[in-house]
């Protein structure tokens, strides 16, 4: 009996437990960490498949009724190959969608993209048969009504998707917790029975469980730039680096989302400062139209919020119907923020669209102000130094950049120059544009 229970013995037994612990203790960490694993590239491959498409489907619908439009107005059979080939990228997308995860999220999305294809493929053979009226009456009537519901359920879609994406953020971030107090049981009774084995066990997986709980944490509440704080190259550092990769292409939807004026829906800063760097890189001539609004602060101080809000919005759909209609179809229509808006177009164009947008801008004045405020022909309202005073009506500026006339444009000497212009132009009386034609050595 004593022989059994010698020293030698318990120190082999002992050693034998210790063993069982911390090869438990890793063992079910590798598995959990294998499942993290897992779920963390099915959040990358399929749901970002999802929002993919989401985003494809929706920018294709916008492109098609662009095209459509131009199409009705200017009557252009060259344009319909461009429509046409919108159409085939829609039926590609419409059969990618039927066996993807968004079948999951609504099972009348495929027969609705369905419905609005037949009548699209209708729409383009009245084109090719140039029966532009009846056309037309499609297009309004039709494909444009279906178009915009499209719109509203793909909107629906997104949001949909966001929740689930969400749960799915909040359930692996509760699997990590659970794998975490199981895991920091066993490597406790490894720390009981071994302190050097267990430390070495409870370091890794402790510190790698925390970091992933507070990465998942600060993802799901929208940190998409929080580091993960893993740098080893194992199954652990494997998943921090999906982590980031999840991060960055929620980052990249979020950006997307933001940049988009939510007044107007123009394109905002972002969008502005890279379509003219890239005309600038590209060396294509282009024409810069700044646009403010004249006197604006004391109409909305006048009128409230809301008016203010209201002008902003019409004055941003006068904007784009001008230039769908009397500009080039790679034009830029931007809104900078308040009642600053910049419209890129070729400089054969600049002068032609700022007239138009003056005179059409002047005849709707009349409609934002009350009667009294017409006849007296000004509002009263308070400058910035606090004194009241009255100011007349809204006008508007345009003042225009031709970047022929810079040897070396760039978006510093652009802002400048517009900022210049905008200076004189707010001197004179009325609606007035101005393009400075000076060769300028910038």
């Amino acid at each position: 009996m004593n022989s059994y229970f010698s020293i030698t013995r318990r120190v082999a037994l002992g050693y034998l437990v210790i063993l069982a612990f911390c090869l438990l203790a890793i063992g079910y960490a590798l598995i959990s960490l294998r499942a993290h694993n897992q779920r963390t590239e099915q959040l990358v491959g399929i749901q970002f498949q999802a929002f993919t498409q989401l985003r494809d489907v929706r920018q294709n619908l916008i492109a098609q009724g662009n095209l459509e439009k131009q199409i009705v107005i200017l009557e252009d059979h060259q344009l319909l190959q461009l429509l046409q080939r919108r159409q085939n990228e829609y039926e590609g997308l419409l059969s990618d969608i039927t066996s993807s995860p968004l079948s999951d999220y609504s099972e009348g999305l495929p027969s609705a993209m369905t419905q609005y294809l037949d009548r699209a493929r209708q729409l383009l053979q009245a084109f090719e048969q140039k029966q532009w009226a009846h056309a037309a009456t499609i297009a309004n009537n039709i494909t444009d009504p279906m178009r915009t519901q499209l719109l509203e359920n793909l909107n629906t879609l997104r949001v949909q998707h966001q929740l689930t994406l969400d749960m799915d953020l909040h359930e692996l971030s509760r699997q990590s917790s659970k794998a975490y107090r199981l895991t920091m049981i066993l490597t406790l009774l490894g720390i009981i029975l071994s302190a050097p084995v267990a430390l070495t066990v409870i370091g890794s997986i402790h510190g790698s469980i925390r970091a992933l709980q507070k990465a998942t944490r600060e993802i799901a509440a929208g940190s998409f730039e929080t580091p993960i704080g893993i740098r080893s190259n194992d199954e652990f550092g494997q998943l921090a680096q999906d982590f980031a990769s999840m991060a960055r292409k929620l980052a990249e939807l979020e950006q997307m989302r933001l940049d988009a004026n939510p007044l107007t829906h123009l394109p905002g800063n972002l969008a502005i400062d890279r379509e003219l760097q890239q005309r600038m890189d590209q060396k294509t001539p282009f024409a810069h139209l700044y646009i403010d609004l004249d006197n604006f602060k004391a109409y909305s101080d006048h009128y409230g919020y809301k008016a203010g809000s209201d002008v902003i919005s019409k004055v941003g759909d006068l904007l784009r119907k001008i230039v769908d209609q009397q500009g080039n179809s790679d034009d830029l229509v931007g809104h900078i923020g308040g009642d600053d808006y910049v419209i890129m177009t070729s400089p054969a164009k600049a002068e032609t669209l700022a007239k138009t947008i003056i005179a059409e801008f002047d005849q709707r004045v009349p409609t934002f102000y009350k009667e009294e405020d017409l006849e007296a022909g000004f509002v009263v309202g308070t400058d910035r130094d606090g004194i009241k005073r009255s100011f007349p009506l809204l006008t508007i500026s345009i003042a225009v950049t031709l970047s022929e006339n810079l040897e070396h444009p760039t978006l510093l000497t652009i802002s400048r120059n517009c900022a210049t212009m905008k200076s004189h132009l707010k001197q004179k009386r009325g609606s007035n544009y101005l393009i400075d034609r000076r060769k300028q050595l910038l």
